[in-house]
């Protein structure tokens, strides 16, 4: 045998499969774009309904407040407190009943494929009402505060 080394010959497949992991790839490819977005649209759902509650909050703790101490109403308060793409077309509704202030909202979670109708999230909060604060020598701000 002379100097030269061979190298073993490459196990040959059909022909007829050159390609096939880029055929199938393009095939599953739908797969994977309508997992992603899913995915988009599950996080675009948690978004709307955290900003629901973030304006709820924000128009509850303002309507909780003194009307002398408000710098701007329940319902404006709420609005600003979201981000302005959801909070602009957001339902906010604030009532007093009984000893508490209650804040609703309303938002509708935007759809990524053009046409769907996607849902609403609705958040409540509710704070102590004004009306029902003491105001009084006993009151200070450590109220319920054993006296020196």
């Amino acid at each position: 045998m002379s100097g030269t080394r061979r190298t073993p010959a490459r196990p040959r497949g059909r022909p007829r499969d050159r390609g096939q992991v880029s055929i199938e790839f393009l095939g599953f490819l739908p797969v994977l774009l309508a997992v992603a977005l899913a995915v988009v649209q599950l996080g675009l759902c948690a978004y709307g309904v955290q900003q629901a509650g973030t304006g709820a909050r924000a128009a509850a703790r303002t309507a909780s407040l003194d009307e002398a101490d408000r710098e701007a109403g329940p319902v404006a308060a709420g609005r600003a407190a979201m981000s302005g793409w959801l909070g602009e077309d957001a339902r906010i509704s604030v009532g007093v009943g009984g000893s508490a202030v209650h804040a609703t909202v309303t938002v509708r979670i935007p759809a990524l494929i053009p046409g769907v109708d996607f849902f609403s999230a609705s958040r409540s909060a509710t704070m102590p009402s004004p009306a029902h604060h003491t105001h009084g020598a006993a009151a200070g701000p450590y109220e319920g505060a054993t006296p020196r």
